[in-house]
């Protein structure tokens, strides 16, 4: 018959420390995790605050992000009769923003933010704003911007921006049919409503729209509004002091 061995146990008070400390490092890498959790979700907060994402059908399925491109880049026109554009041609730092007419925070940025980016660093000539219009939430999205092109044609695109921005809605995409784009026409005076409403099915201008979409994904902008100056890119609809810090680095840049 074998031998029977058997092992020793271990004290009670070693039998207990172990224990604690087994406790208190399950403790430890739970927190840690909890702790690299909510950085997550706070990054991910700052990061998608005020911006409207592009549907997933619409991004492009790999792009070239506009961030980092050098100041002539050909998404600048620097066109003296650019009535999509506002600022002195030659303003050392051009603004180039992106915006869908049916989203909430395109609307913001431009009723709260704007004005004074416009009045800061547009009038004194450090900046030059030029936008480009993206229809990435649906016909109504597309037919909006034909609209304000319409109004350009008729050299009066911002005061029509201003009155679809105004009456945006705070949340959701703002309802854009055909009989509300001509009835902002009329509010802010477009001189020729029979060519404002011609427009609306002028094909050239629709194409325009288009082309513009697809250029703005094939650059990598799938969310609005979206910013970019002296080659650094800003998303959302972000504080004016987030705005001044962009541009004040921008136009300091350029000496």
């Amino acid at each position: 018959m074998y031998p029977r061995f058997m092992s020793t146990p271990a004290e009670p008070g070693l039998k207990e420390l172990q224990s604690k400390v087994t406790f208190y490092r399950r403790l430890t890498i739970g927190l840690a995790l909890l702790v690299a959790f909510l950085a997550m979700v706070v990054i991910a907060q700052l990061t998608g605050s005020g911006q409207e994402k592009a549907p997933l059908a619409d991004k492009p399925a790999a792009a070239e992000s506009p961030a980092g491109a050098a100041q002539d880049a050909p998404y600048i026109r620097r066109d003296a009769d650019d009535p999509m554009a506002i600022g002195d041609v030659d303003a050392p730092v051009v603004l180039v923003q992106w915006t869908d007419m049916r989203c909430p925070f395109c609307a913001a940025v431009h009723r709260d933010t704007l004005p004074t980016v416009i009045q800061e660093y547009v009038d004194s000539g450090k900046v030059r704003l030029e936008l480009n219009d993206v229809s990435f939430f649906g016909e109504e999205s597309e037919t909006a911007a034909v609209a304000a092109r319409a109004a350009a044609a008729q050299d009066m695109y911002f005061e029509y921006l201003d009155a679809v921005f105004g009456a945006a809605p705070g949340t959701g995409h703002a309802e854009l049919p055909r009989e509300k784009l001509i009835a902002f026409a009329e509010e802010v005076g477009i001189p020729d409503i029979a060519k404002f409403t011609a427009d609306l099915d002028d094909p050239a201008l629709r194409t325009a729209v288009q082309t513009s979409t697809a250029e703005a994904q094939r650059l990598g902008v799938s969310a609005v509004p979206f910013f970019v100056a002296d080659g650094t890119a800003l998303s959302g609809a972000q504080p004016i002091a987030i705005f001044r810090d962009f541009l004040d680095n921008a136009v300091d840049s350029k000496g």
